[in-house]
């Protein structure tokens, strides 16, 4: 279990930083081993992971410093480790970035590329749907996989996912998009109103 979490803000403000603060918070309930977040500013992606709570991320790592003009673009996990306390999400290069909670695959990572033609950097199995959008295929490619996901792209657009296995929510306006895994944790981070489930489809979150 996950969290994962994004969002794509207008006209940011003081306000809106403090909501994403505490979307932060309140999605560490489901994993405080790791946390992570790549948001776009100047054109760029710049993913940051740190080996802690989203409490302790939050201190270190302002959101009012991700914001590109007026505008705050970004995507997130909380990581709760079921083995290996390496190879923390996102999973990002230069182009693509990946937040997902669920699981690929079960099959041992040495045997990844000969079972999937992916050569992967890591041992965390949510890298092999990295690559599978990396080459233009969407997540149903996976069709026995648990699928709840966002990525991010170097053009700061999000698209967002889920299977019907993991759980995603989203609060929707004419000037903010929310994700989060659970109604719950939106509402506890002020978002009261407007919040729904993620039907079982991929979408663009372009406000």
């Amino acid at each position: 279990m996950c969290g994962v979490l994004g969002a794509s803000i207008q006209n940011v403000t003081a306000a809106d930083l403090d909501t994403i603060r505490k979307l932060f918070y309140e999605s560490q309930i489901r994993g405080k081993h790791a946390t992570g977040v790549t948001y776009y500013k100047d054109g760029s992606l710049v993913t940051i992971k740190e080996p802690t709570s989203a409490e302790e991320f939050i201190k270190l790592h302002d959101p009012a410093d991700w914001v590109d003009g007026d505008t705050l673009t970004f995507i997130g996990h909380c990581r709760y480790s079921t083995s290996d306390l390496r190879y923390n999400q996102p999973i990002a290069d230069d182009t693509l970035s990946l937040v997902h909670n669920g699981v690929i695959s079960q099959e041992l990572p040495d045997n990844w590329e000969s079972l999937y033609g992916f050569k992967t950097e890591t041992k965390n199995d949510s890298e092999l749907l990295f690559h599978t959008l990396k080459e233009g295929h969407e997540p149903e490619y996976w069709e026995d996989a648990s699928i709840s996901a966002i990525w991010l792209t170097d053009t700061g657009s999000i698209s967002y996912n889920r299977n019907g296995k993991r759980p995603l929510w989203i609060y929707q306006s004419a000037r903010r998009i929310i994700l989060a895994s659970t109604e719950d944790v939106l509402k506890r981070s002020g978002i009261t109103s407007g919040v729904y489930k993620v039907s079982f489809e991929g979408n663009d979150l372009q406000p």
